[in-house]
């Protein structure tokens, strides 16, 4: 009985893959011809309905979304680089350049580029704007054409690895967020994911390798563990729950959601912690529960346990990547999260993001069938090669991993941390301790010749998305990026002396620089003299409360001045500043008395 229900399932499954073409062959008229149309519907029906097991639509998504980060990144590079690292910007790149070359003993070579990974070494520094405007719209064009065509090769991808690379490398400060790290790991996996010329959504000849859609299942492993692990030893708040009672309020750059959601009830904010703690140090073992089964139970049997045991952790781990989306503006931090994800869903469980009649999806039809029927081209040379380079990357990545695994067992964990020049494998975390109340650094200007008259009037200026003025409502512009805006966040719980840069700003705010204007959205003095005099005031800030007074007159926040963060400054106290750290002394405006 089992042989006759193996050759009626052959024959099931020949008829499937032959359904086009006995419905081709199917005439116009005549009532058989009629039933013979009506049951080659019904197994054209069947054949459109993907199987389990198969990652080309996955590889699709996979390749769309780090495309869609490295657009967003790259734009934010294109917008704020020259002010930031350009030739006058507040770090020039120029400069870094100069001072790693003599770290390494005055020469470009393997010492400067190991230290340095960056092609700037080989362009002209005497067009630094240039260069850094032509890698982020070279990037830009690259990642738009993989974002709308769904297609890559590896020589596309490591063009925007590298080319992202070597704007981290040269950033300095205003790189050192852990999310760019993630994002040249997240790209780097994604390279392996391509053939090496092809141009095609589904190229026949280079399935997905189940290595590469493994190693991003263990990066959001080691994400999320990072994140949960840091958490329970960072901060007791975590532990005793109440964590969130604060976050909205205190995070580097809420939104208007951030608001409301901070005023809700305090079981909420609880729950709101315990699911945060399922989902980065509970639901991240569901993975290395599927592996297991894998090993135990078979390769299609498990291919379809790890589909079942992946969805909750991936929708659980959706659920807290949307709240933080809609709840504040991390960069695309949170985005970013969600794109390795993506490989914990095969083509059965995507295709539903494919039309009916998409070619990618029919194309893997057909890859599926003739994979049933017992078609599968033979493995040519270039496929052979492929499978050694993915065994290769399996073996690299898992190498790299034990600094890794180990910082995470430690008790003296630390988070967004690279432990190779290439940042290939890196270890991550987020909120490992959370600021109980918010303070800013609020700049302010005179045109008054003595800043001690008690007459002076100081005016403010506003930026972008920090908060300042109380009556403006919080920004929202996730997921792009307003560098300044979140080191300010950071200067503010620090001195001015640990964050020297902030006194740049002052001085390049005295004389109207346009180059760190354009960082910010209001200046006091535009048309106007440039201030003699800019200060640093520090407030607290707080939500008002919805429903009060305060509320109704528009007012998002309130404010209480703590003192001065930084005492008045003009351009001639802060010359020998400058001259000591080697930044040019802005230029003070001919018509000033």
């Amino acid at each position: 009985m089992a042989a006759n229900g193996a050759a009626s399932e052959s024959s099931v499954r020949k008829r499937r893959v032959d359904s086009r073409k006995t419905e081709a062959d199917s005439g116009p008229s005549g009532s058989e011809n009629g039933a013979n149309t009506s049951r080659d519907s019904g197994k054209e029906k069947e054949l459109l309905s993907l199987e389990p097991g198969t990652f080309w639509l996955t590889r699709i998504v996979l390749l769309r979304s780090v495309a869609f980060i490295y657009l967003v990144a790259f734009s934010v590079a294109y917008n704020q680089n020259k002010q930031l690292i350009g030739e006058n910007g507040l770090m020039p790149s120029k400069d870094y350049l100069n001072s790693v070359k003599r770290y390494v003993g005055g020469k470009i070579g393997m010492a400067s580029l190991a230290y340095t990974p960056s092609v700037l070494w080989f362009l002209d520094w005497n067009h630094m704007d240039a260069n850094l405007d032509g890698i982020a719209l070279v990037g830009l064009l690259l990642s738009g054409f993989v974002l709308i065509t769904g297609m890559a090769n590896m020589v596309i991808m490591v063009t925007l690895w590298v080319l992202y690379h070597s704007l981290v490398s040269v950033g300095q400060l205003w790189y050192s967020f852990g999310w760019e790290s993630q994002l040249l790991e997240t790209g780097f996996l994604a390279i392996f994911l391509c053939p090496l010329w092809t141009l095609s959504q589904v190229p026949r000849r280079c399935p997905p390798s189940l290595i590469c859609i493994w190693t991003f299942r263990w990066l959001i492993v080691r994400i999320m563990l990072g994140a949960g692990l840091i958490k329970i030893r960072g901060d007791k708040c975590w532990r005793d729950l109440t964590c969130m009672d604060y976050h909205y309020e205190t995070q580097p750059v809420p939104n208007p959601i951030s608001y409301y959601i901070h005023r809700s009830p305090w079981w909420f904010h609880r729950f709101e912690t315990l699911s945060n703690h399922f989902i980065e140090l509970i639901a991240p073992f569901f993975t290395v529960l599927g592996r297991r089964m894998c090993m135990v139970n078979g390769a299609i049997q498990i291919l379809f346990q790890i589909l079942k045991l992946t969805v909750p952790f991936s929708l659980y781990l959706f659920y807290l990547e949307v709240v933080l989306i809609v709840s504040g503006n991390l960069s695309f931090l949170n985005w970013l999260t969600i794109v390795p994800s993506v490989a914990c869903f095969d083509d059965a469980s995507l295709g539903f993001l494919f039309g009916s009649g998409a070619g990618a999806k029919k194309a893997v039809l057909e890859i599926q069938n003739e994979q049933v029927a017992g078609r599968t081209p033979k493995s040519s040379k270039g496929m052979l090669i492929r499978r050694v380079v993915n065994i290769a990357l399996g073996v690299l990545i898992g190498c790299l991993s034990i600094p890794v695994v180990l910082n995470l067992l430690s008790s003296r964990q630390v988070m967004n941390t690279s432990f190779d020049p290439l940042r290939i494998v890196n270890t991550y975390g987020a909120f490992g301790s959370i600021t109980k109340e918010r303070t800013e650094v609020i700049f302010q200007g005179t045109l008054s010749p003595d800043p001690k008259d008690p007459e002076a009037v100081w005016e403010e200026y506003q930026f972008f998305c920090k908060p300042g003025d109380v009556f403006r409502r919080p920004c929202l512009i996730s997921p792009y990026h307003y560098r300044l805006d979140w080191l300010m966040w950071f200067a503010a719980f620090q001195t001015y002396e640990q964050s020297e840069w902030v006194i740049h700003i002052a001085g390049r705010l005295l004389s109207n620089d346009t180059t760190v204007l354009s960082l910010l959205d209001h200046n006091p003095f535009q048309g106007r003299d440039p201030p003699r005099w800019i200060r640093g005031e520090h407030f607290r800030y707080k939500f008002s409360q919805p429903g009060t007074a305060s509320a109704d007159q528009g007012k998002w926040w309130l404010r209480k001045r703590i003192g001065a963060y930084f005492p008045p400054v003009d351009l001639e106290s802060l010359r020998g500043y400058f001259k000591s750290r080697n930044w040019p002394h802005p230029h003070i405006p001919r018509n000033r008395n």
